[in-house]
């Protein structure tokens, strides 16, 4: 599929697949350098982390947690700027070692809140990977520890990213045709 119309946009093939997969495992393979023979938490950011997740974890070899939270700031194409906790988290997070799973930092708006509040139950560690970031976007002085792809900023659905909650459910990554 070279080009899918979700709602009202149009959206065209703009990262296949294969990429992913590539970048999902090279970042699983830097995360396990860094926590062989530790037991990380991976704090997976909902909705749009779930196939990151999913897949980083198929390639993860090392013993690890996995728990969710959801967070958001979108509505439509933009964010709001405003962020709200939806689900939270209940797992003992004191000295562990947290690395939390975004699908994309754009903004940085969100991932800076969610940091900030994991801060406050005192981890032993916080690192963050991303499979996607968009650097002329950012806001928040909020850089990924593991970066997949470094990408413009584009409005873009598919690999667990929408637009309105449709557009997930694509095994490639697609950028709205303007």
């Amino acid at each position: 599929m070279g080009k899918v119309k979700i709602l009202d946009k149009v959206f065209e093939k703009n990262i296949p697949f294969e990429t992913i997969q590539e970048n999902v495992k090279r970042i699983a393979g830097e995360i396990y350098g860094d926590y062989s023979g530790r037991d990380p938490l991976f704090l997976c950011v909902l909705n749009g982390a779930f196939m990151f997740a999913a897949d980083l974890l198929k390639f993860y070899p090392g013993s690890c947690e996995i728990s969710f939270i959801k967070l958001s700031s979108y509505s439509g194409t933009s964010t709001t700027g405003e962020v709200k906790t939806l689900i939270g988290l209940d797992e003992q997070i004191r000295g562990r070692d947290i690395v939390i799973l975004e699908d994309i930092v754009d903004s940085g708006i969100t991932v800076s809140h969610l940091v900030e509040d994991l801060f406050r139950y005192t981890p032993g560690s916080i690192r963050l990977a991303s499979l996607l970031l968009k650097p002329e976007a950012l806001k928040k002085d909020v850089m990924p520890d593991y970066i997949g792809i470094e990408i413009p900023n584009d409005f873009i659905i598919g690999y667990g990213l929408d637009y309105n909650g449709f557009g997930r459910n694509y095994k490639d990554i697609y950028k709205i045709v303007e």
